[in-house]
């Protein structure tokens, strides 16, 4: 993938370490809050001492409050040999999540730094070290100037070092986590110019060969043969035809058994189609693919994470652009498996090509539990804003274990209900089901809901559960681990949730 912040680990003395080096530029001691006080770690009085300060009175007078994330500069005339800049990094309780948020605002401080030298996690869990390398990676991302492939040729990024305790384990897991996640979040800023199905199809097939993973790419004629009704629909208006994009992680030495199927949006881009967006809300929809990059990061990590249960991974691509050719409201779509779907607004596109995605699924993988994952409904987002995406889902133990994976990633989900008395409102007079609710419908709002409901009429009852992360996929600013633009969201939580099953 090409130049991204690196972490290192090194045991001893922050002193030692720094004296052992000519490289560092930045030199970061955690500090938390203890009773009524902010402490220092163990290394604090060594580095203060070095510098030829008094860190209880900088923490006094410069009103530290050891908050996690906080970042103060010490005002210091380095020593020869030392790092010019001295900085006090707030880790508040010490959790894991404010280890992860705290190393998240040393990555930004780390970013157009050489070498960053700091105690940050020392002693802490795997657990901890995992949120520290996940936080300090995130946290320093910067999007790839012309796409996925100028990461490669991008300047070289800083160089952390954790120096003390730090549990080897927890540090392996958090850099795949980042990794996979970075990677996600390169394929969604990556201009949709550049980024069109056929690409993104590419991409998964050269990633997915190299981390020895079986993939299989379906072309438009091979679409239309087997009857990707909703792919092809969507696809119609589009100088660029669809794709489906199939990806199989079977691990070695492990029984056989039925495949966990994770299913990601990948709209390439969004226009709306004939029932166009405004410009405003054009802009970001480059970024309308992340359902399908965090499915594709999560398959390709995999085999690093060691992942107990074969994994399958389907990703229907399109771009929903407008043309002579583009399906309309008012027409009435034939899916994957037969079932027909009335169309009523062709920016509901999303939903058309997970029924597709969702009915190849549960007829040819037999699947063991089937989640899908999308930038579905602007519902979601108002409902639950920018930090928790929807989870809907009729299995309590699936949700259960999808809200724990996202509460230690801190990919926080929501579960919200189905509501049985909404589904009316889907009913078709001229096809089996409408995609959206029709003019008229008795239910208002709840636009979530009802296109977890569509979704759910593809699934032929599997243990099932939908992702609608629409709200947190994108942000407007960093936040924490979160940089602006596209975030990856998703990757980490299905990780989690992956490494528990056993």
């Amino acid at each position: 993938m090409g130049p991204q912040t690196s972490v290192a680990s090194r045991s001893g003395t922050l002193v030692s370490a720094l004296r052992g080096t000519q490289e560092a530029d930045l030199v970061a001691v955690s500090v938390r809050k203890a009773a009524d006080a902010v402490v220092a770690d163990r290394h604090g009085d060594q580095v203060a001492a070095a510098y030829g300060v008094n860190l209880t009175a900088v923490i006094a007078a410069e009103r530290v409050k050891g908050s996690a994330g906080e970042i103060v500069r010490v005002p210091v005339m380095a020593p020869s040999g030392l790092p010019g800049r001295f900085v006090l990094v707030g880790i508040g309780a010490g959790t894991p999540q404010d280890l992860r948020r705290a190393a998240a605002a040393l990555g930004r401080a780390a970013r157009g730094r050489r070498h960053v030298m700091t105690t940050l996690g020392d002693g802490s869990s795997a657990e901890g070290a995992r949120a520290v390398v996940e936080g300090i990676v995130l946290g320093a991302y910067t999007p790839p100037s012309a796409g996925l492939k100028s990461r490669a040729e991008s300047s070289p990024a800083a160089q952390v070092t954790l120096v003390g305790k730090h549990p080897e384990a927890g540090l392996d897991r958090g850099r795949a986590h980042a990794r996979a996640t970075v990677l996600a979040r390169d394929l969604a800023e990556t201009p949709s110019n550049l980024k069109n199905p056929a690409w993104f199809a590419a991409q998964a097939a050269e990633l997915g060969a190299a981390a020895g993973l079986e993939v299989r790419i379906w072309d438009e004629a091979r679409l239309a043969e087997e009857g990707f009704g909703g792919l092809l629909a969507v696809g119609s208006g589009s100088a660029t035809p669809p794709r489906f994009v199939r990806i199989d992680y079977r691990p070695e030495g492990v029984r056989a058994r039925r495949p966990v199927v994770l299913v990601g949006k990948g709209i390439t881009y969004d226009t709306g189609g004939l029932s166009i967006k405004p410009r405003e809300s054009m802009v970001p929809m480059k970024t309308d693919m992340s359902g399908a990059a965090a499915v594709l990061a999560t398959l390709l990590a995999c085999p690093e994470v060691g992942v107990r249960r074969p994994v399958t991974g389907l990703l229907p691509l399109a771009e929903n652009a407008f043309g002579a050719s583009s399906y309309r409201p008012g027409d009435v779509v034939t899916t994957y498996g037969g079932k027909t779907v009335e169309i009523l607004n062709t920016d509901a596109e999303g939903r058309m090509v997970l029924a597709d995605g969702l009915g190849y699924a549960v007829r040819n993988l037999d699947p063991e539990a089937l989640v899908d994952i999308a930038t579905l409904t602007g519902a979601a987002s108002v409902g639950l804003g920018k930090r928790h995406a929807a989870l809907f889902s009729a299995t309590d133990r699936l949700a259960e274990a999808l809200t724990a994976a996202g509460a230690s990633s801190g990919e926080l989900v929501w579960r919200l209900p189905l509501v049985e008395e909404y589904r009316p409102v889907l009913d078709s007079p001229v096809a089996d089901i409408r995609h959206v609710p029709g003019r008229g419908a008795a239910t208002k709002g709840g636009g979530a809901i009802t296109a977890a409901l569509f979704l759910r009429e593809f699934t032929e009852g599997a243990r099932w559960a939908h992702l609608d992360i629409a709200g947190p996929s994108r942000s407007d600013r960093d936040e924490y681990e979160v940089t602006r633009g596209g975030t990856g969201f998703g990757t980490r939580l299905l990780l989690r949730w992956l490494e528990s099953l056993r």
